[in-house]
């Protein structure tokens, strides 16, 4: 904070200071190897604090494919299911103060995690939880159209008859065609512009829009390896959600302590 000094008037409508786009950096593989392994070392360093994080994520998502069932809405939980990780990197926010408090050696409990995570309300991170939940919402609402345009004579009354339909009837298989194309470009446009962005709203004070340029630009830059750290995410977040989502206990700190040191290393850090 500036203090108000002798003979100097302060303009009656100081514009806010405008922040560089921090710099981008060169990874390989190599930094996701040893960003995998420092992210596990965190996991390890607090595994009840970071398991805590997977089981409420866990939680969240057998309850929402639970109310989908009692709306009969038996159409979206497939959906749902695919979708549900592209709000991965928003629920992580917690695991990245984790992360950057341990690379600090610095102490601390429940309260000062979750008081951080409070706090984002009031910052940029807000803004990039709306983008988060409009993507997936779009995911939603297009799967819906493309459910009406190709399925429209099928008729399904339980999940079964639903599996039925998608998996064994061409106007399924259509279906599922076009929804993974689909389903696949906005995952490719969500992990772009949050994949850094979201751990470094979190670590520094940046516009949103900033941040979403330094994350896309972290992508473009590095295509091969931030493909394959989208690939490694992809996987591991899918094949959790196999045994009723409790694999995501322990992949989704292992994979949100990772996202923090990937980050580190491929964006420039600030002078303290």
């Amino acid at each position: 904070m500036t203090s108000k000094t002798a003979g100097s008037t302060p303009p009656d409508n100081p514009m806010p200071q405008q922040q560089a786009i921090p710099t981008v950096n060169k990874v390989d593989r190599g930094d996701i190897t040893a960003s995998l392994k420092a992210g596990f070392s965190d996991f390890l360093a607090r595994p009840f604090m970071s398991g805590f994080f997977g089981l409420f994520y866990a939680v969240f998502g057998i309850l929402f494919v639970w109310s989908l069932v009692w709306l009969g809405k038996i159409w979206m939980i497939i959906p749902a299911i695919i979708g549900f990780p592209l709000v991965a990197p928003f629920a992580a926010a917690g695991l990245y103060e984790m992360s950057r408090r341990l690379q600090k050696n610095e102490n601390f409990g429940w309260s000062e995690i979750l008081t951080v995570m409070l706090n984002q309300r009031k910052r940029e991170m807000g803004w990039m939880a709306f983008v988060t939940l409009f993507v997936f919402w779009v995911w939603m609402y297009q799967i819906r159209l493309w459910l009406a345009i190709i399925l429209q004579d099928a008729s399904f009354s339980d999940f079964s008859g639903f599996l039925n339909t998608v998996f064994f009837t061409p106007e399924g298989w259509t279906f599922l065609a076009i929804g993974t194309c689909s389903g696949a470009f906005l995952s490719a446009v969500l992990f772009t512009v949050t994949v850094i962005a979201m751990p470094l709203l979190l670590d520094r004070d940046i516009d949103f829009i900033s941040a979403m340029i330094t994350s896309v630009r972290t992508v473009t830059e590095n295509p091969g390896v931030m493909l394959t750290w989208a690939a490694i995410i992809s996987v591991t977040m899918l094949l959790s959600l196999v045994p009723a989502f409790l694999g995501l206990i322990f992949t989704l700190p292992i994979l949100g302590h990772t996202t923090w040191h990937l980050y580190q290393r491929a964006v420039s850090q600030a002078e303290e």
